[in-house]
């Protein structure tokens, strides 16, 4: 399920991100993605691939991978997000939901280091 109003397009310095194109209102589930998952095997394999800058960490020892379908792996990271996100491991999914008022036009973001929102954690590709 992903909310008919998000829109993917260019995203300053950052490639592509996820936007909407209606006003949202806070603590609003705006999409919910299946993922492929992947053992811990096929992660290491993932991993030596330009996926690894897209696939979550998944299971409750964070040893497996999961590939998100729909927009999952296109919102851009913040340290002060404007959404969370949520792995449902049960059902294979995760789910995106606003933190926030979000207006018109605007990017959401995720944390990639906290599902539930903010924080100071430094994120893998900032360490370089």
């Amino acid at each position: 399920m992903i909310l008919p109003f998000l829109t993917i397009a260019s995203s300053n310095n950052k490639g592509r991100g996820v936007f909407t194109t209606e006003p949202i209102p806070a603590n609003t589930i705006i999409e919910i993605a299946p993922v492929i998952v992947m053992s811990a095997n096929e992660r290491e394999k993932l991993e030596q691939t330009l996926l690894y800058d897209y696939i979550f960490e998944w299971g409750a020892d964070s040893k497996k991978a999961a590939v998100a379908l729909g927009y999952i792996s296109i919102y851009n990271h913040s340290n002060h997000p404007n959404c969370s996100y949520d792995m449902d491991f049960e059902h294979q999914t995760i789910s995106i939901t606003t933190l926030q008022d979000i207006e018109v036009g605007v990017e959401l973001f995720i944390n990639y280091m906290c599902p539930e929102g903010p924080s100071d954690d430094p994120v893998w590709f900032e360490q370089h």
